[in-house]
């Protein structure tokens, strides 16, 4: 059964075969989805080209969200290549590296600014975008966020500010495009080795840290992560809208984890 048949499915934020955005549009290109791709910035398309390709993409695009015209120019093309679409996957955060070390109140202005526009505006941005294309036939949007929204994690600082205020959004939008058919839900997904998480100081001890730790004994992958974005933005995950899933191994569940067993 392909939960995705003749679905069309844009996903912003794909940078290497590392990425949740690749995840997940290999799960949607596996359920019968057709899937179009965007990349930030020139030096990720060497590689997010030739990973499109090979799911039989078409639309491939590259966007800057924090530019009001790219995404305008983005979702024109989507039109005209799709005609509407089913399913948005945003994809996308940033921090500068210097304002995910040290302390929080070290934060520049700046760096603040950027943050809160690429990784949470940008969401509001692309839902006013792909609203129309949604409307005749109402639609699903998934944004990623991270347990660092809700809890103080070591030199996720600014990030983690910036993963709150995408959740409240997803709350917010889930309000406003309700009524118009359209869903929109958040995966909390635990530590994955991808691109964005090399600039976290001490990431290899998070992992560590986690699979010590979670209910599950071990860290999560992004296959995981894509099949619980498949269910919610299929008939599976009908009446699911404003939501925060974690797909964590549990770890979120715990108030006060017990110390690492010893591993003979």
């Amino acid at each position: 059964m392909k939960l995705l048949e003749g679905k069309k499915a844009l996903i912003f934020g794909l940078a290497n075969k590392y990425s949740i955005a690749w995840g997940i549009a290999q799960a949607f290109h596996e359920h019968g989805a057709e899937v179009g791709v965007s990349y930030a910035i020139d030096r990720l398309e060497r590689r997010a080209r030739p990973l499109a390709e090979s799911i039989g993409s078409t639309f491939i695009e590259q966007c800057d969200v924090t530019d009001d015209a790219q995404i305008s120019a983005t979702f024109a093309k989507a039109q005209a290549h799709f005609g509407t679409i089913d399913i948005l996957v945003h994809a996308v955060a940033f921090a500068e590296q210097d304002d995910l070390q040290g302390a929080y109140y070290e934060t520049s202005r700046a760096g603040f600014a950027t943050s809160m526009d690429i990784s949470v505006y940008s969401l509001v941005a692309l839902t006013r975008a792909a609203r129309p294309l949604m409307l005749e036939n109402g639609g699903n949007i998934l944004t990623l966020s991270y347990y660092g929204a809700e809890k103080v994690v070591p030199h996720y600082n600014v990030m983690g500010v910036a993963k709150a205020a995408l959740e409240a959004s997803v709350r917010y939008l889930a309000a406003d495009v309700g009524k118009e058919g359209i869903r929109i839900n958040a995966i909390s997904a635990g530590p994955i080795k991808t691109l964005s998480a090399g600039g976290i100081a001490g990431f290899r001890k998070m992992l560590t840290y986690v699979e010590e730790r979670a209910p599950l004994r071990r860290n999560v992958d992004q296959d995981e992560v894509a099949r619980s974005a498949l269910w919610l933005c299929s008939e599976l995950g009908s009446g699911v809208t404003g939501e925060v899933v974690y797909v964590d191994a549990g770890y979120h569940i715990l108030g006060m984890p017990e110390p690492a067993e010893k591993i003979e």
